[in-house]
């Protein structure tokens, strides 16, 4: 089974290039979905996070993102006592998926990791696929989200890999600026690379 791992800065397009992906049949694990299921009501990360940050929890059980994001986007000792808690457990979602991956036979999956090389996610993929866009499209892009910022802008960027190593160290890199049929056409040609690579095809995804 091939291991894709699936990556790009904020605003280049990944959540985009991931759905395409799941249309051309694979299945995808969602590292950002499996930090929102953990930190839902009955959440695997609820109670350690409302013991590093008092206060997060919702009356709902589950925890306050914008409030727990307030708590630690400006202060790196904080973020890092959060990143100590969420990404094992992660990790532990996305060994899980693998598992049953190779247990239904399937050729080709992808873990979509926002920082992948930044967390060292690439030792646990077989290639990597950048997803990427021109800075005054990313920054547009990034712009229009409510409440955004150009300073937060920066404290984001300044937490991920630039763009340009990104793309030095891709197996794939993947342009998300030249309209979705150019960004579709170059992952199913990723795809058909490396399924043929291994003489199987991807085995289509369960209906959601």
């Amino acid at each position: 089974m091939i291991v894709l791992g699936l990556t790009g800065s904020v605003g280049m397009g990944k959540s985009t290039a991931a759905a395409m992906l799941r249309r051309l049949g694979l299945r995808v694990h969602d590292s950002d979905a499996a930090v929102h299921r953990l930190l839902a009501p009955g959440g695997a990360a609820v109670a350690a996070v409302e013991a590093a940050f008092p206060g997060v929890r919702r009356p709902d059980g589950g925890v306050d993102r914008p409030v727990l994001g307030a708590r630690v986007f400006a202060d790196p000792t904080a973020l890092k006592r959060l990143e100590r808690i969420l990404h094992p457990l992660v990790r532990a979602s996305q060994q899980r998926f693998l598992v049953r991956a190779r247990s239904r036979r399937l050729a080709l999956v992808v873990l979509d990791i926002p920082l992948l090389f930044e967390t060292g996610g690439d030792r646990r993929c077989d290639k990597v696929a950048v997803v990427s866009a021109p800075a005054f499209l990313q920054r547009a892009r990034v712009m229009a989200r409510p409440g955004m910022t150009a300073s937060r802008l920066a404290a984001i960027l300044a937490q991920q890999m630039p763009d340009v190593q990104k793309r030095r160290r891709a197996d794939y890199v993947v342009p998300s600026g030249l309209g979705r049929a150019v960004t579709f056409r170059r992952l199913a040609r990723v795809v058909q690379a490396l399924t043929a690579e291994h003489g199987a095809k991807p085995c289509p995804a369960p209906a959601a």
